[in-house]
């Protein structure tokens, strides 16, 4: 639906006396979405709506559009706003404000001021004191704005406080950007429906994704940099192992090799950052005040990112390490400046709606898809058509899988799969989670815990993915290569985009075909034809490899401790536990070769 056509339509259903006399002044101004999602809410008239849209696609002005016509039409006398965060539940109020909703950020109790026509809140003030806000929308007609409304079921307080505190409201109204999370809390004021295979998942009354966004010009199209490289890092045991980021490993290698990667103290981090602030120069070519942002771990790793940044730029980053008044303050002094870097603690990112982001640097180990999704939601946020995106990551089949999904659609699932054997995608770490969604960013002592120690890191420069396809073929940093995908122009159509990238990878092709084989120093093959084996199948080949040696113990009499000794001999490399799919693959034929030699 073009927005011309989406304006008539709405106009049509709607009362003639929308936007009435009201000087709010963003009828005219919505989108497509917002007018097609307004144009279903006025029509059905439901108490409860919820509106999944992709990040940076517009819920807020969507929303106070919607608060305008309820209050303008008398179906609700006051708004109540509640927000993650204390920044967030301050950008409600200043958004409001723009278009004449005067919502009071700082409410803690009591009669609200006649000046103000309703509340900002945050889900754990919320927590506190629910009752506080049932007394509220019992005594006057109240539309509840419940942003990121799967925050409410961060906890079982959260969720139950929301259901005590709003139950009595007149009209609630849930938005969210991710309507997926790790765990099955259920989510308050959200419509759950049973699936053919007996599952429930959530139902939204109206969704707009990314793949839609995109198409419409409403967001930026995201271009991932992958970075692989060589690591090396001490186990508890004392062990030193030495692995290459992005090879096929256990669940366990993979977690130490990025560990690895992320110690500012290693050469990959800094490789890094030096190239996406060359990217960033070329983006600042088309879109001047152009930011990037790097998500860190933890406030140890933030602090030594920021000191790297200013040895690499020779100017300071701004350091973002706690959800406090403080760090709301520079965030949005970094939002109105032209400065060039920031530096965030974990969720701190869902908190920072800065619109000049347009460089990421992934430099954190969360792997669900919801914190994924939330932090690579700061970089899409359009302000003129032909805007890119660009986030670095580390090459990890988790982020590199999220990253090739950008475009699926996901609804929150209810209960586990009850099928035997297989898994719930979504579930993979509900601890991260948990300490993902920690408003403060203590320190938890959680480096203590490791149980490793980096030694060494070096970054490769690996592949680009885009729109699901993969291109580019490994480059040293600060190679010929390299440069070619980190000098994209900062202003391209999506399609354009695609092109690019395809004549990038078949002039590399082109070149290292000309190079002799003595210089052929690293793994060149281009990225599509270097899949990501997952976890699962890397289960798979261990599990293929134990059976196979189980079979030959019962030919040859000797103990599968003796036979696996024996294939390390053979064919090199490490334990089982920490062979790439590669050497499993040349241990299994290895073993079926001597089964073949005793029949």
């Amino acid at each position: 639906m073009t927005t011309t056509a989406a304006s008539a339509s709405t106009s049509h259903h709607l009362s003639p006396a929308f936007p009435g006399r009201a000087p709010w002044g963003t009828a005219s101004k919505l989108r497509a979405w917002q007018q097609g999602a307004l144009e279903k809410y006025i029509q059905d008239q439901p108490r409860d709506f919820l509106a999944v849209a992709t990040p940076g696609a517009g819920k807020t002005t969507f929303a106070l559009t919607l608060a305008s016509w309820l209050l303008h039409h008398h179906v609700v006398q006051q708004v109540t706003v509640v927000a993650p965060t204390e920044h967030l539940k301050k950008q409600w109020a200043e958004a409001a404000a723009r278009i004449g909703i005067k919502l009071d950020p700082e409410y803690s109790a009591g009669p609200l001021s006649k000046e103000y026509q309703g509340v900002a809140v945050t889900y754990a003030g919320v927590g506190v004191r629910p009752m506080l806000h049932r007394n509220r929308v019992e005594q006057r007609k109240t539309l509840v704005i419940l942003d990121e409304i799967h925050h409410a079921g961060d906890s079982k307080s959260w969720g139950e406080a929301c259901l005590e505190a709003f139950e009595p409201a007149t009209r609630r109204l849930a938005l969210t950007g991710t309507p997926f999370r790790s765990d099955t809390n259920p989510i308050p004021f959200v419509t759950y429906e049973e699936g053919n295979d007996g599952i429930r998942r959530s139902s939204a009354d109206y969704t707009y994704g990314y793949g839609s966004a995109l198409g419409d010009g409403v967001v930026r199209p995201v271009i991932f940099l992958s970075y692989s490289g060589n690591m090396r890092w001490r186990t508890k045991a004392g062990d030193e192992i030495a692995a290459r980021l992005g090879e096929p490993m256990t669940k366990d290698a993979i977690s130490q090799a990025w560990r690895t990667a992320l110690d500012p103290r290693g050469e990959w981090m800094p490789s890094v950052l030096r190239a996406a602030d060359q990217r960033l120069t070329e983006v600042r070519k088309g879109i001047p005040d152009a930011g990037a942002l790097v998500i860190a771990s933890d406030q140890d790793s933030a602090r030594a990112y920021a000191k790297l940044i200013r040895e690499i730029t020779g100017t300071k980053a701004t350091l973002v390490l706690s959800d406090d008044t403080g760090a709301s303050n520079r965030i949005d002094e970094f939002s109105h400046s032209e400065d060039r870097w920031m530096v965030a603690v974990r969720m701190v990112s869902e908190g920072v709606d800065v619109p000049r982001l347009a460089v990421g640097v992934y430099a954190t180990t969360i792997s669900t898809p919801l914190f994924f999704a939330q932090a690579v939601g700061r970089f899409v946020r359009s302000r003129r058509r032909g805007e890119t995106a660009s986030v670095f990551l580390p090459t990890v089949p988790d982020l590199l899988g999220f990253a090739n999904e950008m475009e699926v659609e996901r609804d929150h699932v209810l209960d586990k799969p009850k099928k035997e054997g297989e898994e719930d995608p979504y579930a993979e770490s509900e601890q991260e989670m948990d300490e993902a969604n920690r408003e403060q960013d203590e320190d938890t002592g959680e480096q203590e815990q490791f149980s490793f120690e980096a030694l060494e890191s070096e970054a490769v420069f690996d592949r680009v993915l885009y729109d699901g396809a993969e291109f580019g073929m490994q480059a040293h940093p600060g190679s010929e290569e390299e440069q070619d995908y980190l000098g994209i122009p900062g202003l391209l159509e999506p399609d354009q985009v695609q092109l690019l990238l395809q004549k990038r990878q078949a002039r590399q092709i082109a070149h290292s075909r000309k190079k002799p084989d003595e210089e052929a120093d690293l793994l060149e093959l281009p990225a599509e034809r270097r899949p990501v084996v997952s976890h699962k199948e890397m289960l798979e080949l261990r599990k293929q490899l134990n059976t196979m040696v189980g079979a030959y113990v019962h030919q040859s009499g000797k103990p599968h401790g003796v036979i696996h000794t024996e294939l390390r001999r053979v064919c090199g490399g490490p334990p089982s536990a920490e062979a790439t799919a590669g050497q499993l693959r040349q241990r299994i034929a290895k073993v079926q070769e001597w089964a073949t030699r005793m029949r």
